[in-house]
């Protein structure tokens, strides 16, 4: 669940509302049309998030490995059915949850939610020198605003235009305090 949100920007309720006959094996792709939230079934946040995505191929064989593994493997079924539910739904949300924070809490890693891996997905994206409008239509955000809003990560180029910048303000000077 965690590596499909962060590899395509999935929320939370995308992902557990996701059905084995939303990944089209052969064209490698995965339609988003419904979300789940306190396990009713609904509608995607908003129009722009419905969408086929781009399913690479090692992320569709990782999906395999799942799909086989899982008592739940049949077309109509969840993709991350619930055995307590005996598949009928989806896991919640709250499991998860609490499934994420102790993990992450066993790692040292405090103050995230389910919600940093899309943050994660961006700056990932940010990273790889990925255009901000081409951010915008993966992550499905309908205005610009918002993809920018998902902060910002350092990356060798940023590192790289910094350290010119210095050169040109320090012109040549010494900084290591030692008198020409």
């Amino acid at each position: 669940m965690a590596l499909l949100c962060c590899c395509l920007g999935l929320r939370i309720s995308e992902c557990l509302a996701l059905k084995w006959a939303d990944v089209d094996w052969l064209a490698s792709r995965l339609t988003v049309e419904r979300g789940i939230v306190a396990q009713n079934v609904d509608d995607v946040k908003t129009d722009a998030s419905r969408k086929k995505l781009v399913v690479d191929r090692d992320l569709l064989s990782a999906l395999q490995v799942w799909k086989r593994a899982t008592q739940f493997g049949k077309v109509s079924d969840w993709i991350f059915a619930s055995p307590v539910q005996i598949g009928r739904l989806p896991w919640s949300y709250h499991h998860i949850r609490h499934i994420y924070r102790r993990a992450a809490k066993d790692a040292g890693i405090a103050g995230i939610t389910t919600h940093s891996m899309r943050h994660t997905y961006r700056s990932w994206l940010d990273s790889q020198g990925t255009p901000l409008g081409v951010q915008q239509k993966l992550m499905r955000h309908v205005n610009i605003a918002t993809t920018m809003s998902y902060g910002d990560s350092f990356t060798a180029d940023m590192a790289e235009a910094h350290s010119k910048i210095v050169g040109l303000a320090l012109n040549g000077l010494q900084t290591d305090c030692k008198p020409r």
